[in-house]
């Protein structure tokens, strides 16, 4: 397995692998859209997208977003999708993926990486959990949807 930052040549397999996972959560298959968002992302070099390839093919992804703190006055990561394909689960993906993400983090000087998680999503917080990311008990999210 190799472990690189999607390029615009990766599109296909990263979209596959996002709309897979945003149907994990729910949300209705969109392939397309999720092209559209993926290329978008890629493009704009807005967030970073880091993804595992094995033989057959493409089988996890992570995706990573820029903001700061005003605090610490330091960037911070929003570690905002992760995702390992279903076969490929328990082989080590994610704990590449959230290595890479930390060595990433690191390099760009970031104080931190942050992430959510559903809370009856138990296998991703033990993977969390075992990797040293803390549940946060200082501050309580919140969100404002819009129209």
């Amino acid at each position: 397995m190799k472990i690189y930052h999607a390029i615009i040549e990766d599109l296909e397999g990263v979209s596959k692998l996002f709309n897979l996972y945003r149907m994990f959560y729910q949300q209705p298959s969109d392939l397309e859209g999720a092209k559209t968002y993926i290329k978008k992302r890629l493009a704009s070099r807005d967030s970073v997208i880091l993804v595992v390839k094995d033989k057959q093919g493409y089988v996890g992804f992570t995706q990573l977003y820029p903001t700061f703190s005003s605090i610490s006055m330091k960037r911070v990561w929003i570690l905002n999708d992760l995702y390992v394909d279903a076969e490929a689960r328990n082989q080590g993906v994610g704990e590449m993926l959230l290595d890479k993400a930390k060595e990433f983090a690191a390099e760009t000087g970031a104080k931190s990486i942050s992430l959510s998680t559903a809370p009856d999503n138990y296998s991703a917080q033990r993977l969390y959990e075992r990797n040293g990311y803390v549940r946060d008990s200082h501050f309580y999210q919140y969100e404002l949807g819009l129209p």
